[in-house]
C-alpha cells in the first residue's frame, strides 16, 4: 500500500529523497518556502530521472515524476501523510523550529524523520508532544543511488516506530542500519572523519600530495570498499580469517593508531594547499560538471553491483 509522503526542504537532499519515495510508488508532497525553489527542484528531479532511466535504473520516469508535487504551504504538505522527511538547513535552531511546526501539523500516526547528518535527534525533539514518533533517517547523498540509511532513534523514540522505519526503508529498496544509541556523526560520518583526518595529516606533513592521496582510495582501498566493508575485507585478507589477521597485524596497527591519536584542526594554510592542488586538476568552473560525472559513474557502479548480485543468486 502506498503512503503519502511529505519531504520538507527541496534542496539537494530533499530532491533525492523525493525520487526515492516516488520511485517506490508513493505520492510525494515537496515543500519549500518559495515557488522558485520548488520549480528548480522539480526540474532537477526531471533531469535526475532521465539519467537514471538512461542507465536502466528506473522505468517510466514520467510516472515517477508525476507522483511528486510541490507546495509552499506546510499544512497542505503534511495533510494525511504517514511519513515526513525533514531536509532543511543544517542548523540546530532551524531544525528545532521546523520540527515544532511539523509535530503540530502532521497526523498523529505519521513518523517524523530528520535527514540531519550532524545533530542527534534528541537535540531538537525533546520538548515535542509527539517526540515518541521522531527519529533520524540519515541518507548518503544521493539517496536514489546510494541506498544506505542510518536510522537513529532517540531515548524516547517508540521502539515500534524504529522497527517500522526500518521496514519502510527496506520497502523503498534502501539499506537501513539501526544505531543502538545516539553518537555524534552517527556511523558513516565518524568513519569519514577518521579517514579525512588522516588524509589531511598526511598532506600537511608532506608525506604525499592530495592528488596521490585520493588515488590511494579510488585505485586502492575504494575498489574493495565498493562491495565489502572493513571487517569482511580483513576477514578475507588472512588465511585464517579475522582472528588470524589481528594476530598478524594488530600490534603494528595499534602503534600507528597511537601515532594518529592527536586530533588536528583543518586550518590555513593546509586548506589552501589542498584546494590549490584540487583546482589544478579541476578548475572551479568545472565542479558542477564533475558532480554530474560522479553521479553517472555511481549509476554505472550500481548497475554492475545489481548485475553481480543477481548472477550470484541464480
Amino acid at each position: 500500500m502506498s503512503k503519502s509522503i511529505a519531504v520538507v526542504g527541496a534542496g539537494l537532499v530533499g530532491r533525492g529523497w523525493a525520487i526515492v519515495f516516488a520511485r517506490a510508488g508513493h505520492p510525494v508532497q515537496l515543500f519549500d518556502i518559495t515557488e522558485e525553489k520548488i520549480a528548480a527542484a522539480l526540474k532537477a528531479i526531471e533531469n535526475n530521472l532521465a539519467d537514471l532511466a538512461s542507465h536502466g535504473l528506473v522505468t517510466k520516469p514520467d510516472e515517477i515524476r508525476a507522483r511528486i508535487t510541490g507546495t509552499t504551504d506546510l499544512a497542505e504538505a503534511l495533510r494525511e501523510v504517514l511519513w515526513v522527511q525533514e531536509c532543511v538547513f543544517e542548523k540546530l535552531t532551524v531544525k528545532s523550529e521546523i520540527f515544532e511546526a511539523i509535530d503540530k501539523e502532521a497526523p498523529a500516526e505519521a513518523t517524523l524523520a530528520s535527514s540531519t547528518s550532524t545533530f542527534p535527534g534528541s537535540a531538537f525533539t525533546a520538548e515535542l508532544r509527539g517526540r515518541h514518533r521522531c527519529l533520524v533517517a540519515h541518507p548518503i547523498n544521493p539517496p536514489y543511488l546510494v541506498p544506505l540509511v542510518e536510522i537513529v532513534p532517540t531515548r524516547w523514540t517508540s521502539p515500534d516506530r524504529t522497527v517500522s522505519a526500518r521496514a519502510f526503508m527496506l520497502s523503498l529498496q534502501q539499506i537501513p542500519i539501526v544505531l543502538r544509541c545516539e553518537v555524534p556523526g552517527f556511523i558513516v560520518n565518524r568513519l569519514q572523519v577518521a579517514l579525512l583526518s588522516e588524509a589531511f595529516r598526511l598532506v600537511e606533513d608532506e608525506v604525499v600530495s592530495a592528488i596521490d592521496l585520493d588515488r590511494a582510495i579510488s585505485d586502492g582501498l575504494g575498489l574493495r570498499w565498493a562491495f565489502m566493508g572493513p571487517f569482511e575485507t580483513i576477514d578475507l585478507n588472512a588465511p585464517g580469517g579475522i582472528r588470524d589477521y589481528v594476530q598478524r597485524f594488530g600490534e603494528p596497527y595499534y602503534e600507528i593508531a597511537v601515532e594518529q591519536a592527536e586530533a588536528r584542526r583543518w586550518e590555513e594554510p593546509l586548506i589552501s594547499k589542498v584546494e590549490q592542488e584540487r583546482r589544478q586538476v579541476l578548475p572551479a568552473d568545472q565542479l558542477q560538471a564533475r558532480q554530474r560525472w560522479r553521479d553517472l559513474f555511481l549509476m554505472s557502479i550500481v548497475v554492475n553491483k545489481r548485475s553481480q548480485t543477481s548472477s550470484l543468486l541464480k
